[in-house]
């Protein structure tokens, strides 16, 4: 989709729906009964009969971005919500995979690299973000904030950290509403006490067993109140904290509550991992591989498929490996080289991954004939305030056309000579038969200014050029008066980054 904001709309039917969910044999594939009023229902298209099953058309808002995958056209029905697209891929066959990401572009390339889905880490943002510690030290706001960059990056559905709600059930609450308008598809939420940390660090501690399911049932009450269908990865550290005995109460307790999916952090062993899965077996399991020697052993997809499992979370890929080429590019910069090409991609792959390709193309659909005025010297336009230059009134495509090519020259009225002093004729004023160009040519390759005055005319220069206070101009043309031909008095960068040069002519 190439729009920013396209309003669609998607006809879901609903029929034959249960009048309540059962805890987790079904997985929660419906969550919440109709109203039995259609006028409490969403903007309703079309017409719907009275009876029993009757189908009704929902409107949704779909948002597009820069870097989605491009469609040819919008149709409405190809649109599934976050939420939805992550309990499809529950629902699929096989175990799934999902790199963790920390920001926008790790999320881009875990989309790239044909991933169905992905999650955030705390551990990666507090370090990419705040470079502290996983030690609850980030909050709420700036893991919500990160996370709506992440969204907005891809279009696969993403997992976010909710880490332990920020707080009691109220907080909780108010952490998966806003994770839901982030663009969430799952948010897990965990039941360690504050301040929270990595579960395979040591001291973690748990909430009591009663505050640990209330917390889910607080996510499944602010689902219920948004009207969204948020993924909800109920955690628990109790393997650490307490006992492996423990940790399997609270699983079994936490799907009772209503989570979709369970996840027991930090297990030590596969007898553990197996035993886990042996849980409400209907019930979707997550398992972490932490990388680089966690409390957890490394299997392959197909041996946690074999155990029972159905997501996969690798935490620390991304995060680990940018650190080291970090540091490798840092090595090398320091000793005096840069790093090798086979070390990071070219400039023309690091444009395609970041879609400066795609912006270009979609950039043209755009374009206007006015859209990009070539530069005109001596065009007094609003670009050169920041010089100190006066704007003419604003001309229309005609009188632009009437600009002459060559620089425009300033005439100024009559001066005295105040240097020469009683009169008398040193070099200075041999300044007045010659003129002082001033040229301006902004980083971005575009011509700003260029003029010419007077060479004699020293007071009046810094009102133009700003950047030329403090300038001794006087000395360097008693350098240059006597000296045939142009001569280049100054060329510099100012602080804007534009560069300025005068000449004498």
């Amino acid at each position: 989709m190439n729009s920013a904001s396209i309003s669609s709309t998607d006809f879901g039917t609903f029929s034959n729906l249960p009048s309540r969910r059962t805890a987790y044999l079904a997985h929660r594939r419906v969550t919440e009964t109709l109203p039995q009023s259609a006028s409490s229902l969403p903007e309703r298209v079309g017409s719907s009969s009275s009876k029993a099953g009757r189908k009704i058309s929902i409107r949704y808002t779909v948002s597009a971005r820069y870097g989605d995958k491009e469609s040819g056209s919008v149709n409405s029905n190809e649109y599934t919500s976050p939420a939805k697209a992550l309990r499809k891929l529950l629902e699929s066959p096989g175990v799934h995979q999902g790199p963790a990401c920390f920001d926008a572009l790790s999320a881009k390339l875990v989309e790239r690299a044909g991933f169905d889905f992905c999650f955030t880490t705390g551990f990666g943002i507090s370090a990419a973000r705040l470079g502290l510690p996983d030690a609850g030290l980030i909050s709420y706001g700036e893991m919500v904030a990160q996370g709506r960059e992440i969204t907005q990056a891809v279009s696969i559905p993403v997992i976010g950290d909710g880490d332990n709600g920020y707080g009691n059930a109220m907080n909780v609450k108010r952490t998966v509403k806003g994770y839901i308008r982030a663009g969430f598809g799952g948010i897990i939420l965990e039941d360690q006490a504050s301040p929270k940390a990595c579960g395979h660090t040591r001291g973690r501690k748990v909430v009591s067993r009663e505050e640990a399911i209330m917390r889910i049932k607080a996510a499944v009450d602010a689902r219920k109140e948004s009207g969204s269908d948020i993924v909800i990865v109920a955690r628990t550290d109790a393997r650490q904290a307490v006992s492996f005995e423990e940790a399997l109460w609270r699983a079994r307790a936490l799907a009772d509550a209503g989570a979709d999916v369970l996840f027991i952090d930090a297990l030590a062993s596969k007898e553990e991992m197996k035993a886990f899965c042996d849980v409400y077996p209907l019930v979707p399991k997550l398992a972490n591989m932490l990388e680089g020697g966690g409390k957890t052993p490394i299997f392959t997809p197909i041996e946690l498929e074999e155990l029972g499992y159905k997501l996969v979370a690798y935490p620390l890929s991304l995060i680990g490996v940018s650190i080291g080429a970090m540091q490798d590019a840092l090595s090398a910069i320091k000793g005096g080289r840069i790093p090798s090409p086979g070390s990071m991609p070219s400039f023309e792959e690091l444009k395609e991954i970041l879609g400066f390709n795609t912006y270009c193309e979609e950039e043209k659909h755009y374009a206007t004939t006015s859209s990009q005025l070539p530069s005109r010297k001596g065009d007094f336009s609003s670009n050169s305030n920041e010089y100190g230059v006066q704007p003419g009134i604003q001309a229309d495509r005609e009188q632009r056309s009437q600009i002459p090519e060559n620089p425009v020259e300033v005439l100024i009225p009559e001066v005295y000579d105040k240097f020469s002093g009683e009169g008398k004729k040193g070099n200075f004023s041999m300044a007045w038969s010659r003129k002082l160009r001033v040229k301006i040519t902004g980083k971005d390759g575009f011509e700003k200014l260029d003029i010419r005055i007077p060479a004699g005319f020293l007071e009046g220069i810094t009102n133009i050029v700003p950047a030329l206070v403090g300038v001794n101009i006087k000395s360097l043309l008693d350098e240059a008066t006597l000296e045939e031909g142009g001569k280049q008095l100054l060329d510099f960068q100012d602080t804007m980054g534009d560069r300025i040069q005068v000449i004498l002519e």
